[in-house]
């Protein structure tokens, strides 16, 4: 098959990955474009310096959706994935689809579940899908009401897009506050923010492919979305993941495609918005049971590395089938026994402004510890060749093993081996588990 994916991170380098060949168990690795590749021919845009040894790269802007769909004739792709939310959300696979090849992700319309955290919450609300209660504000008076209702901690969210950092969680009213004002100001959601109750508990995110009808749930898997160990500093787009979850209820994922992704995916149907891609479920699991505490439309950074990691089916099949309503023709999805943790290295700064152009070294070594692999993300090639930073989260290593521990101890030893001027990671990636107490009915 001839497949285009379209990003530049490392979560489109783990898809692109599965599509050439990986995972080949504990200590496997995929060869370059041409050997483990050779089943699909694969392409990119605009890619990265680590995709580039998987497919062919592209030069095209990914929120171009006439260029994009242009690329996607020129190169005769039957299957086009859009990894990243705002192409989604500016309509990109509607134009892909418009020159009739098949795209794995929502539309325009769609995406707006992920686009518009108000827009979700009036779907859940009809769906009557379990999620926090909220107040769509337009004013900082509003805001400030709404605080004031919920009272500490302070949950506030960007209304639109914001890369994984529109949300701030503080018990600081005037911190709160801030946030708000910024987001009204900048009109970055909108010009609306979401004021939301606090939901304890451990998270939880749970890809669900969809074509729009059938729902099909891949592994759960945890993210670390602080900046610090301890879950301390600001939020970020993540800094590491793993799966699977041993701790988590045994009925977990049966119980959120019952109440949560199906009447989900139902209500957008009725709605006259078919959603077809991913549905990201990001879960609470409170006291008072499992609530949804957003949506997004695509596969999560870095859960999708751990995730990947594990699934033994061939994936490249199942987002054809569900990019072309044949998700209920295809079998269960096979997993590997194996558990998958993976420690995001991050540029010097990141959240916050971050330096770019300082050289990476060591990837090759780390790749020869036994289960381990590197995905890129902010990346690229310099003058002379050499691999240099260009972004916040600049690599992605995951590591392989027969559980969590070994998984774990394994990504670390990968990110030993690698050097990169003033990065940083979290040192404790997977290291403890949740206590859970979640009563009978868990939703």
């Amino acid at each position: 098959m001839r497949i285009l994916v379209i990003g530049s991170g490392a979560r489109e380098h783990a898809i692109i990955r599965a599509f050439a060949g990986g995972p080949a168990g504990p200590a496997g690795s995929v060869g370059p474009a041409g050997s483990a590749g050779a089943a699909h021919e694969l392409h990119a845009a605009p890619g990265n310096p680590g995709i580039a040894a998987l497919a062919t790269l592209h030069d095209v802007d990914p929120m171009d959706g006439a260029a994009v769909a242009a690329l996607a004739t020129e190169v005769q792709a039957e299957l086009v994935v859009v990894g990243p939310e705002a192409p989604l959300v500016a309509g990109v696979a509607d134009a892909v689809r418009a020159v009739g090849i098949a795209c794995f992700g929502p539309t325009a319309q769609a995406a707006a579940l992920e686009g518009s955290k108000a827009f979700a919450k009036d779907v859940m609300a009809a769906a009557g899908v379990p999620t926090a209660m909220a107040h769509v504000c337009t004013t900082v008076e509003e805001v400030a009401e709404a605080l004031d209702a919920f009272g500490a901690p302070y949950v506030v969210k960007d209304d639109g897009l914001a890369a994984g950092k529109g949300v701030v969680v503080t018990s600081d009213r005037e911190e709160a506050l801030e946030h708000a004002r910024g987001c009204l100001e900048r009109g970055a959601g909108h010009g609306a923010v979401v004021v939301e109750e606090y939901l304890d508990g451990p998270e939880v995110s749970l890809f669900c492919l969809t074509d729009g009808v059938t729902v099909v749930p891949l592994a759960p898997a945890q993210d670390f979305k602080r900046a610090l160990d301890g879950d301390a500093g600001p939020n970020t787009g993540g800094m590491g993941a793993y799966s699977p979850l041993p701790w988590a209820p045994a009925d977990l994922v049966d119980e959120v495609v019952a109440r949560v992704a199906e009447p989900t995916v139902a209500e957008m149907r009725h709605r006259g918005v078919p959603f077809a891609g991913v549905l990201y479920c990001g879960l609470a699991l409170t006291g008072r049971g499992v609530r949804v505490i957003e949506f997004n439309a695509r596969f999560g950074d870095p859960e999708t590395q751990v995730v990947l990691a594990r699934l033994a089916s061939p994936l490249a099949e199942v987002l054809l089938a569900a990019a072309t309503g044949r998700l209920d023709e295809q079998p269960p999805l096979r997993w590997h026994d194996d558990a998958a943790v993976t420690v995001v290295v991050a540029a010097h700064g990141y959240p916050g402004t971050v330096r770019a152009g300082d050289e990476i070294e060591g990837v090759a070594e780390a790749e020869q510890v036994p289960g381990v692999h590197v995905l890129h993300a902010g990346t690229a090639r310099a003058q002379d060749g050499g691999l240099v930073s260009a972004g916040g989260r600049v690599l992605s290593v995951v590591g392989t093993g027969p559980d969590i521990d070994a998984a774990r101890a394994t990504a670390y030893a990968g990110v030993e081996r690698i050097a990169l001027r003033g990065s940083q990671h979290r040192t404790d990636i997977a290291a403890t588990m949740p206590e859970l107490e979640v009563p009978e009915a868990a939703l």
